[in-house]
């Protein structure tokens, strides 16, 4: 599914950028464009980072 339109962004393309090592929408962005033309996708993609990411112990 596309999550950054303006860009043509797939959540399997942000799952892939979280599992090379981005954490944050602006290291996303720098591997894949997501986020970075008008921002609207950026709560979406916050999501997927967060659950691509491995649970952190508390």
């Amino acid at each position: 599914m596309y999550v950054c339109l303006c860009a043509g962004v797939t959540s399997q393309q942000v799952i892939d950028a979280v599992a090379a090592g981005a954490s944050n929408t602006k290291q996303v962005g720098e591997l894949t464009g997501a986020g970075t033309v008008c921002g609207r996708c950026k709560n979406n993609i916050r999501a997927l980072i967060a659950a691509a990411q491995p649970e952190r112990s508390h």
